[in-house]
């Protein structure tokens, strides 16, 4: 995909997130990545996978090690910050005039 082409996310690393379908289903966490070619985040404690490695100096047995994958974005809906339900986003002006990002189930505003 090319750059000036991307589509603009509705999550960004560091916010809290729920996932509404799949095996993590109704659970939530803290997205460490976001993979804007393939459209996927990955989401802190959420979605174990084994992975296995050869060894390295950092990991000189080497072995099976676990960490988190990646989930698709689609599945993923932002955390209200009043109760932790699922919501959508909205945008809107502040009083300092700085578009910011709110929550549309309480209102509150998404830092």
């Amino acid at each position: 995909m090319r750059l000036d082409m991307q589509k603009k996310l509705h999550i960004k690393k560091g916010d809290q997130v729920v996932v509404i379908s799949g095996n993590e289903k109704g659970k939530s966490g803290r997205i460490l990545d976001i993979n804007r070619d393939t459209l996927r985040a990955t989401v802190e404690g959420l979605n174990i996978i084994s992975v296995h490695a050869k060894p390295s100096a950092s990991n000189p047995d080497g072995g099976i090690v676990k960490k988190e994958g990646t989930i698709h974005i689609s599945n993923l809906l932002h955390a209200d910050p009043k109760d932790g339900k699922a919501t959508k986003i909205g945008r809107k002006v502040d009083e300092a005039g700085k578009k910011v990002r709110i929550s549309k189930r309480s209102g509150e505003v998404i830092k």
